[in-house]
């Protein structure tokens, strides 16, 4: 799939001359086709093409840090403040060492002040191996019940199933199939196929860049974050369908006109709902932000971290899909239909044409700008309206019938 040959694909001439009195955000704000998107798709694609890459590469050789959820084992618990002072999951793990030899396979602290926990998670351990273990924790670490005398039973521990995990697995594959299917028929009924198609490939990017991030920088996989993963994607296609729906508005009844391409409509399309875009993401980013600020920061690592570090990440890569890959794929799709490069072919035949009536009465005409246009276009009709008009005072008719003979004095 190429770009057009020697076709700008958006009002790029008109930005041009005014970038210099515009500012970015005015462009912005005012959408009037100035940052060329489309045109400049080849570049976005080898951008995301590179991003897949990286992410599948890091999922097939990485692969990710699963959850005791998904492989089951065993987790101990006890409160982060001892008779020596406060309990760090370094000194925790430090103790599960020595009671067994080996060390856990994480250590966290959950929760802030009296309500602070430390949570220690490894295979799955045998009854004499747990109470070792909190043996060893009580000996070195005293932590304090709620007596306020520092007791063994204020260490816990548990049994996790791997079974759990996978049939919450399992039950999310089954709705994201679900989804896929209703969001095709959807789009496919409302706008059309190529959209329907290039929504889904948004979809399937932003699913494997978000599954790539958590590979690379080995964030844990809870069910937290499997229901997380899907709530991004209504958000995807929620940006995906503003989009198409502009694009849908400003190309209705594009063949039959002369004006601009489908690709540059469509880029016209992109700049008239950026705006609207970047508010939209800021303003749902932001309590994500907070969420995350929240669940680490102040409580811990938890639910609520692996919640927003997942919506955190699929919500760039769904608002970067949206507008950077969906609508750039559709003018390539469409593009492929005759009836659309025969249309383009028109629209650069008027150009020309235009740019010839112009050198010939040595004036600069700009045929992609809109103002030049508009009016060429109104010059036309006026001559059409004028033509078709009979004259307002009709010429004199002859009279009819004999002479009088008189002659008037």
């Amino acid at each position: 799939m190429a770009d057009e040959p020697n076709t700008p694909s958006t009002d790029a001439a008109p930005a041009t001359k005014k970038a210099g009195k515009e500012s970015v955000f005015h462009r912005l704000y005012v959408g009037t086709g100035a940052f060329d998107i489309v045109g400049k798709r080849k570049r976005w694609y080898l951008f995301f093409a590179v991003l897949m890459l990286v992410c599948i590469a890091s999922i097939g050789i990485k692969g990710f840090n699963l959850g005791i959820e998904f492989e089951g084992g065993t987790q101990i618990q006890m409160p982060a403040r001892g008779a020596n002072g406060p309990i760090t999951a370094d000194a925790a793990k430090q103790a599960f060492a020595d009671a067994l030899g080996e060390q856990a396979d994480s250590a966290q602290t959950v929760g802030v002040g009296d309500a602070a926990t430390v949570e220690l998670r490894s295979d799955t351990l045998d009854a004499d191996q747990v109470a070792k273990v909190k043996q060893t924790l009580f000996d070195q670490l005293k932590p304090i019940g709620s007596n306020g005398q520092p007791s063994v039973q204020a260490i816990s521990d548990s049994a996790v199933s791997a079974s759990w995990g996978q049939e919450i697995s399992q039950q999310a594959l089954i709705a994201l199939a679900v989804f896929m299917v209703l969001v095709t028929v959807f789009l496919a009924v409302y706008f059309e196929r190529w959209m329907a198609v290039t929504a889904l490939i948004a979809l399937v990017h932003d699913i494997l860049v978000t599954a790539g991030i958590y590979s690379l920088v080995g964030f844990e996989v809870t069910p937290a974050t499997v229901i997380g993963l899907l709530t991004i994607l209504g958000f995807s296609l929620y940006d995906t369908v503003v989009v198409f729906d502009k694009v849908k508005e400003n190309t209705r009844g594009i063949l039959g006109l002369t004006r601009r391409t489908y690709a540059e409509t469509a880029n016209l399309a992109l700049n008239q709902t950026l705006m609207r875009s970047i508010n939209t993401s800021v303003i749902a980013l932001l309590p994500v932000l907070g969420l995350l600020v929240v669940g680490y920061v102040l409580l811990g690592s938890g639910t609520l971290q692996d919640l927003a570090l997942v919506q955190l990440s699929g919500m760039l890569a769904g608002v970067l899909s949206s507008l950077f890959l969906a609508t750039p794929l559709l003018v390539d799709f469409k593009m492929r239909d005759p009836k659309y490069k025969q249309q383009a072919d028109r629209v650069r035949a008027r150009r020309a044409n235009q740019a010839r009536k112009a050198a010939e009465r040595d004036e600069d005409f700009d045929a992609s700008d809109d103002e030049a246009l508009g009016a060429e276009l109104r010059k036309e009709k006026a001559y059409a309206a004028a033509a078709s008009v009979p004259a307002r005072t009709p010429k004199a008719q002859p009279r009819r019938g004999r002479p009088s003979g008189k002659r008037k004095r």
